[in-house]
């Protein structure tokens, strides 16, 4: 098939087409002249098939057929080429399924340095946690849960009950977010490879994350204080109102203030979001990658968020089907002060019962700490691909024949010093 205007249907010739200026068997009437049947068989060849004249006599151009592309939808009418697939991605523009999908790919394909990553950095964390828990906030859980439901309770009190809560969340989260960096910095250079259809170590990706980590570490503990800050910038005008003694109206315009700030803390932690992977990829430093998310991201905010939300809750679903168990035989081993532990009450539990409740979430963070990691990397490349035609790059760096930048986006291609090797 071509898209010339004597496109005709395959098998067709025009010698199929009958001889307008000859007389056809069984047809009555007169044989012409041999010089006329020779004229009218010169011009009839030279004639388009039926169907073909406009109304003004000029000769129309044929329908162009209908092709498929290579996102699914019907294209412009010029058949696109197959994308090229050197790894776990085809080398165009992705889907929200493709970027899923993807990103568990990456811990089949490679499951022996990612899971092996993502135990290590597991058994390091949970048992951090495990440990903080067990010897400091686990006996001086004491009384802030009743401070805080005590009406008569000072702010004072309330103040130090609300303290001691932060405290001892603060630091599980504290290191919580460090094994996602180490995680997220040794997975980006695992799924850049896995892109590619190249095999990577865990020697090789330490060495390939290591000069990054400090600038990772700086980056992802600025974005939640970031947030942080914008969420008390909008409380702080109703909790000055509440503490010159207008305490029901400040607290008002203390909830709507902040509910406000979350909305724009929310806004930008999407803005953001694809700075990990700038800065490990593009060897960017910390404000640069900001920058460079904040870029990424434009005019694709709603896109942005609906896919890592989706990944957020995979990842939540996953680690509950894990954790579930775990925290079933904790709760029999624990006996009633377990249960009470889990549910939020200010209880003492035993070692037996926090290495039990460990070990589900070890399993769990093993599990999960792929996918959230791999979602970001494969998000942040297909918005560069849409953006900048970065599977040209991919494309060359893997050896293989890169698609036409037509129709990814609108910048043109700008690469840059992205290294994929």
């Amino acid at each position: 098939m071509n898209d010339s205007p004597g496109w005709a249907p395959p098998g067709s010739s025009p010698s199929d087409e009958p001889d307008h200026g000859a007389q056809q068997q069984g047809e009555p009437g007169d044989r012409p002249a041999p010089e006329q049947r020779a004229w009218g068989e010169q011009w009839a060849r030279r004639q388009p098939p039926p169907g073909r004249w406009a109304a003004t006599g000029r000769r129309t151009p044929p329908p162009v057929p209908p092709a498929r592309t290579p996102g699914g939808g019907w294209g412009s009418g010029r058949r696109q080429p197959t994308a090229p697939r050197p790894g776990v991605i085809p080398l165009r523009p992705l889907g929200v399924s493709e970027i899923l999908d993807g990103a568990v790919a990456i811990m089949r394909a490679h499951w022996r340095t990612v899971l092996g990553i993502s135990l290590i950095v597991s058994i390091v964390t949970q048992g951090l946690i495990t440990a903080a828990t067990g010897l400091w906030f686990n006996d001086g859980r004491g009384n802030e849960g009743n401070v805080l439901d005590d009406p008569n309770a000072t702010v004072g009190q309330a103040l130090r009950a609300v303290g001691d809560t932060l405290g001892d969340s603060g630091v599980t989260l504290l290191l919580g977010v460090l094994g996602t960096i180490v995680t997220t910095a040794l997975l980006t250079v695992v799924a850049a490879r896995a892109v590619l259809g190249r095999n990577v170590s865990t020697k090789e990706a330490w060495a390939g994350a290591r000069p990054h980590l400090l600038q990772l570490c700086g980056l992802l503990l600025l974005i939640p204080a970031i947030a942080a800050a914008v969420i008390a910038a909008g409380m702080t005008p109703g909790l000055l109102l509440a503490v010159a003694g207008v305490p029901s109206e400040g607290a008002a315009l203390a909830s709507l203030g902040g509910l406000a700030a979350a909305c724009v803390a929310a806004w930008l932690w999407v803005r953001f979001s694809l700075a990990a992977p700038a800065l490990m990829l593009e060897k960017q430093g910390i404000i640069k990658a900001l920058r460079r998310s904040f870029k990424l991201v434009r005019g694709s905010w709603g896109r942005v968020f609906g896919i890592q939300l989706l990944a957020v809750v995979l990842v939540f679903i996953v680690g509950a089907i894990v954790e579930i168990p775990t925290s079933l035989v904790a709760m029999v081993i624990g006996g009633d002060n377990a249960m009470d532990w889990l549910s939020g009450e200010s209880v003492s539990v035993g070692w037996t019962f926090l290495i039990v409740v460990g070990i589900g979430g070890v399993i769990s963070s093993t599990i999960t700490f792929p996918i959230s990691a791999g979602v970001t990397a494969l998000l942040y490349m297909d918005q560069r691909i849409r953006r900048e035609a970065l599977d040209l790059e991919l494309a060359r760096a893997a050896g293989m024949p890169g698609d036409s930048a037509e129709g990814h986006g609108e910048d043109q291609p700008t690469v840059g010093s992205t290294s994929w090797n």
